[in-house]
Order: structure tokens, then sequence, then C-alpha cells
């Protein structure tokens, strides 16, 4: 399961990196009120979120939660899963 938390974050991090455009960390961060510290763990796949983060940062990067979990989701594939299936 730790392998599966660890893509996720770093999956996380390569879409917001790249949903940030010409914002800066300082400004993206000041915007949704988080810490830049908070914000380059973040980028760096080395923080697990919130819900209530996660729906900030979506806000921030000017696209709805629902459609960065898409995003999320087509990164990770349809197998991805933190639940092993017994087969």
């Amino acid at each position: 399961m730790q392998a599966e938390k660890i893509k996720l974050q770093k999956t996380l991090a390569e879409i917001i990196k790249k949903l940030r455009n010409k914002k800066s960390i300082t400004q993206l961060a000041n915007e949704i009120d988080l810490s830049k510290s908070v914000w380059f763990n973040l980028e760096k796949g080395e923080r697990d979120i919130q819900i209530s983060t996660f729906w900030r940062i979506a806000e921030g990067l000017d696209i709805k939660p629902s459609d960065l979990v898409k995003e999320i989701e087509n990164q990770l594939g349809e197998d991805f899963s933190f639940i092993e299936n017994e087969k």
C-alpha cells in the first residue's frame, strides 16, 4: 500500500506542476492560504494532503476538483488501486 500512496502523490505532483503554469509557488500558496514549504513538498510528491487542501489546490489552479481527480485517474490508469484484488 505504501507504493500506491507514493505513486498517487507523485502523480498529483506532476499534474499540479503542469497546471500551475505561470503562477509562482509564492503567488499560488498565498492565494489558497498554504505555506510555501507545504507546496514545495507537494510538488516533490512528498506530501499526502487532506481533501480540503486538495479542493483549495484545485481552485487555485482554476480547475474543478472533479476534473483534477479525473486527470489523476487518467494518468494512473484503470488498474490503480489501494486494495489488492484476490483472483
